[in-house]
């Protein structure tokens, strides 16, 4: 759609998945009062104390009788706990997509050179994305430049939430991004920025909390004031690359099973809390309920009125527990005594409560794509192998690779707008190819040292690798020079080495004539 004319509800989305998407930022946040205050009054306007709601059915009777959705008596303390396994869950998605930068490949040497910068740029930013997208269900690299930041222009990552995408086919024609500059009582002023092929679309509105309200200048505020002086036509400005969105959107996971069936939500990703708030929500309760345990496993001490000590007329009584001599009292315990000093001494149930939680994170794990070993879950603490823990966390790791299937074009597809806008009228920038780059994810598990050792030695013994071939498996970050100047050296220095006949007067990388190996046998391979 286009941007705005009149007032409308805002943001356009369906009810449904406002509200999903309300719950998981929530659940995200970590926040005990989000978490209190969104299923506490969801649906309904009845003060906590007198709700209602509890006794209903349907979707309100179902929230309200969550954990989080029970309301805490008048007077008492609220003793509700708050495990942040949401959080822990989009934080993990992220470090295995992103604990290693993408490696970003050019077809000409400016480009690999601008690449190999971007990629430094863009590992936190990919880590930032990696997370919201996992909560919320999907994420937008959007482009954006300021000369007074920064020269090039660069990628920052957008969370769904904050976007009001236009599918055609799947694949995203348009995205209008939209940000709450200011609050002032009930007067909501928000900026909107339309991303098209070739342009973006910026727009001022006053309105109210749910509504976008009229349009205003740019001018009217100083944070889109700057961009008033940037327009070059009507109301958009030329991003100089007609070809290319400079904008691109990376799914969580498809299909979102919540709504599928929802035209307008339904190239949507789904977040890694869809189906498991009810978990989480029981875990947080088991957790509350150990710690209640604990409380009330406190040990007291029941005394008789005789051993306390009369505080002035109206202030009652007191027992102090450090005193050491007390006088004029029959401290022998009598049977039959009406007023013994006992002990109370409540059990704490801890192997029952560990198990219970240890088995809903395992569970919500699973629901979620994930291996429970991955959060910690029935580790013993000692070292193991590379291949060890693949087969450990396999469920994670197939997961990633799912993950890795949708952001590896969203990130191509951001780098060749980016290249194509610094190509472009706007900056300038001469030699940069305009297709979009190889993007290749790195293992986030990789072997040690004593692995890929073996690993070579097997293959050397098999006589199924080459020297160049075993380098390159023991070094896989280094360049062609790098790996065959490694080459001639060990074919030095174990004497393997022979003259190429085939390659007389030509040199190798530093300069020395080209070398063969010499097979056990002598004969030069």
């Amino acid at each position: 759609m286009p941007l705005p004319e009149s007032d409308m509800p805002w943001p356009p989305t369906d009810p449904c998945v406002q509200n999903a998407i309300a719950d998981w930022d929530a659940w995200y946040s970590n926040d005990p009062d989000r978490l209190g205050d969104l299923y506490l009054h969801r649906g309904i306007r009845e003060l906590p104390e007198n709700r209602p709601s509890q006794y209903r059915g349907g979707v309100i009777g179902a929230i309200s009788r969550w954990f989080w959705g029970q309301p805490t008596e008048p007077g008492q303390k609220r003793e509700k706990l708050h495990i942040p396994l949401a959080g822990d869950i989009a934080r993990t998605s992220s470090m295995l997509l992103f604990s290693e930068p993408p490696t970003l490949t050019g077809s000409n040497d400016a480009t690999k050179k601008r690449l190999e910068k971007l990629s430094e740029q863009l590992h936190p930013t990919l880590l930032e994305g990696g997370e919201v997208c996992a909560a919320l269900g999907g994420a937008y690299l959007r482009l954006v430049w300021d000369e007074e930041i920064s020269d090039p222009p660069w990628l920052t990552a957008v969370p769904a939430d904050q976007a009001v995408p236009e599918f055609a086919h799947g694949r995203l024609r348009a995205s209008t991004f939209w940000k709450v500059v200011e609050v002032d009582g009930n007067t909501v002023w928000q900026h909107l920025e339309r991303h098209e092929r070739g342009r973006i679309l910026h727009a001022l509105y006053v309105g109210t909390p749910g509504m976008l309200g009229r349009r205003v200048p740019l001018q009217d505020h100083p944070a889109t004031e700057p961009l008033a002086r940037e327009i070059t036509r009507e109301d958009w400005i030329e991003t100089g690359a007609p070809k290319h969105l400079t904008a691109s959107y990376a799914p969580n996971v498809r299909p979102a099973r919540a709504w599928r069936n929802i035209p307008a939500a339904a190239y949507w990703g789904q977040s890694d809390f869809q189906g498991i708030e009810p978990l989480m929500d029981a875990l947080d309760e088991t957790w509350s309920s150990w710690m209640r345990d604990i409380i009330n496993g406190k040990g007291r001490i029941v005394v008789p009125n005789s051993m306390l000590d009369s505080l002035w007329p109206g202030q009652g009584a007191a027992w102090n527990e450090d005193r050491r001599i007390y006088s004029g009292l029959n401290m022998l315990q009598r049977p039959g005594d009406p007023n013994p000093l006992e002990v109370v001494q409540f059990e704490i149930r801890v192997q029952q409560h560990m198990d219970t939680c240890s088995a809903l994170v395992a569970e919500a794990a699973r629901q979620a794509g994930y291996s429970a070993s991955t959060f910690g879950e029935r580790g013993d603490g000692q070292a193991v192998t590379a291949t060890e823990i693949k087969a450990r966390e396999r469920r994670s790791l197939i997961t990633r690779a799912r993950k890795a299937l949708y952001w590896q074009p969203a990130i191509a597809e951001a780098l060749a707008a980016q290249l194509a806008v610094e190509a472009g009228p706007l900056f300038g920038v001469r030699g940069l190819d305009l297709e979009p780059p190889k993007v290749e994810f790195q293992d986030s598990i990789s072997e040690g040292l004593g692995e890929l050792a073996t690993t070579v030695e097997l293959l050397n013994r098999a006589e199924a690798a080459s020297r160049e071939t075993s380098v390159r498996i023991l070094h896989p970050d280094w360049d062609d020079h790098q790996v065959m100047a490694e080459v001639d050296k060990i074919l030095g220095e174990t004497g393997r080495a022979v003259s190429d006949p085939m390659m007389s007067g030509a040199e190798g990388f530093h300069g020395a004539p080209h070398t063969m190996e010499r097979d056990s046998g002598g004969a030069a391979q």
